[in-house]
């Protein structure tokens, strides 16, 4: 009962509770049996949520650093390099196009709900100039080396490649130094989206910012260094350093905005 009112209290819609409830329930069984246990693939807020409720659990997208991933629980016996071999839960499959630039991110989504693939199936997809690596569960590796012939107008060819060859899309951030009279959360918004300490304000109250993937609605929060903030329909940023006191009296910061 504390586990079902502990869900209720984070979960912001019904969907979400039901899910939590399904990992949670999922990871337990498997540790009280000492068996090892997955879930499907997790954004980075279903993360944090699950983090909240079992700290002891961890999480895998197929490389390290991935944005999507499972979480699972491991016995004792088991590393998490033996579970997540080529028999393991994640799979990563390549598929190659012959126009450079040709497919969008959209393109590769759109082509896997298409062939009824759930959204939770799917996790990261790295996607290059004439190539895009994309990890799923196991279990539709074979449908799709077998179904996944186009996305957009371009043609694929398909093959499963091992978790350790996957080339993750480089991530690119745009550093901006910037300075605020303090390292709270409307503060350092407003610097790094060139907003009004007002408008920042009312995006923290009306739940469109979120801090590390969880939705703060406290405009006085006090930031830190490695902190990632995302503005609802503008992007996010990460603080990547703390500078000192400017002659004036503020404090300066180098953000990095996501592009």
């Amino acid at each position: 009962m504390e586990r079902k009112k502990q869900i209720a209290a984070i979960a912001e819609s019904e969907e979400e509770r039901m899910l939590l409830v399904r990992v949670c329930d999922r990871l337990e069984r498997a540790r009280e049996r000492e068996v090892p246990a997955a879930t499907a693939f997790l954004s980075l807020r279903e993360q944090a949520l699950v983090r909240q409720l079992l700290p002891q659990c961890a999480f895998f997208g197929g490389t390290d650093g991935a944005e999507r991933a499972v979480a699972f629980s491991l016995p004792e016996y088991l590393t998490r390099e033996d579970y997540f071999d080529e028999d393991g839960p994640i799979a990563c499959l390549r598929v190659r196009f012959y126009e450079e630039n040709s497919l969008t991110h959209r393109d590769i989504l759109g082509a896997l709900m298409g062939l009824g693939i759930r959204r939770d199936a799917v996790g990261d997809i790295c996607l290059h100039e004439k190539h895009c690596d994309f990890f799923v569960l196991s279990d539709l590796m074979g449908y799709l080396l077998d179904n996944l012939t186009s996305a957009g107008r371009q043609h694929l060819s398909c093959e499963r490649i091992p978790l350790s060859q996957a080339e993750k899309t480089p991530q690119k951030l745009r550093e901006v130094r910037v300075t605020v009279s303090s390292l709270r959360l409307d503060a350092a918004l407003a610097a790094a989206f060139h907003l009004s300490r007002g408008a920042a304000a009312e995006a923290v109250n009306a739940g469109r910012v979120a801090v590390n993937s969880l939705t703060s609605c406290k405009s006085d929060r006090l930031l830190a260094e490695g902190d990632e903030v995302s503005l609802r329909g503008s992007g996010k940023f990460r603080i990547l350093a703390l500078g000192g006191e400017t002659k004036k009296g503020r404090l300066a910061l180098t953000v990095g905005i996501f592009v």
